[in-house]
């Protein structure tokens, strides 16, 4: 194994506005540095293209399809410098008094992949499910690049060990999650901790994309199989990179067999 086999990944933090240009104005940006530090997949947090803090009905105003301008764009910027991107969109909902929680993945040539937030963030004094249409259990959106699978979830999603699992039964090798962690008493512990623990309990590579402080508790990083940071942002608007080695799933699966030793699988339920 070369540093030529790796593909480089990159987590790309930044605040996303009440303004859809102006963020893919920042993302055209990440993505050029990211792109010239080598990497080949780019992550941005999640509500990439239109965030506000408080929610209100200006989510539904600006919400868009999964093929609309901003998807366009992203693709467009894919292109240019010939990586993979993936990053949280509001999306149009069926029922119009909400939106849609959804991450895309896109390359050159267009969609890659398309993830409906499962688990609302209706915890810590805070009510997403009031303004956010929660997706449906399906089959597991990922895309392959570089010789690896690519899983995606969506910042809550993480307390709830079972979208891992079936990520992984689905064959992703990494797991991406695009997030908007808010802060609070411990949580940036929680935060910290889930992601190695996704990362140790299914042996695959994690990617997390956050918002920066004040809102979001920052720390987006890349964590390997065996729960080591590979690379970290702390608090600034930045991209941090690492190189994954294709190969090392299967070596620490050899070494820590824990998937294949399980005798529990994961089954979906109503509600």
């Amino acid at each position: 194994m070369t540093a030529a086999d790796d593909l480089g990944i990159a987590v790309a933090q930044f605040s996303p506005a009440a303004d859809t240009e102006a963020n893919l104005a920042v993302i055209a940006q990440l993505t050029a540095t990211a792109s010239a530090r080598g990497a080949r997949v780019v992550v941005f947090p999640e509500y990439s293209s239109y965030f506000v803090d408080p929610f209100d009905a200006s989510l539904t105003e600006h919400a868009q399809e999964v093929d609309g301008p901003f998807v366009r764009r992203l693709t467009e910027i894919a292109a240019q410098h010939g990586v993979h991107l993936v990053a949280g969109l509001l999306e149009r909902a069926d029922d119009e008094r909400r939106v849609r929680n959804t991450v895309v993945a896109v390359g050159g040539g267009g969609l890659l992949a398309s993830y409906r937030k499962l688990h609302l963030y209706d915890a810590f004094g805070q009510r997403e499910s009031d303004w956010v249409e929660p997706g449906v259990v399906g089959t597991p959106e990922t895309f392959e690049s570089g010789g690896l699978r690519f899983g995606l979830m969506t910042c809550y999603d993480l307390r709830f060990p079972e979208v891992g699992r079936l990520l992984v039964d689905a064959g992703a090798d990494v797991f991406l999650v695009p997030a908007e962690w808010v802060r609070g008493p411990l949580k940036e512990h929680h935060w910290r901790t889930l992601l190695h623990a996704r990362a140790i309990e299914n042996t695959v590579f994690v990617a997390a994309a956050d918002h920066p402080p004040p809102l979001g508790v920052g720390n987006s990083m890349i964590v390997d199989p065996q729960g080591v940071e590979l690379a970290a942002v702390g608090t600034a608007t930045d991209v941090a990179v690492a190189h994954l080695d294709p190969t090392a799933v299967e070596r620490v699966r050899r070494v820590n067999p824990a998937l294949r030793l399980r005798r529990l699988a994961v089954t979906p339920r109503d509600g």
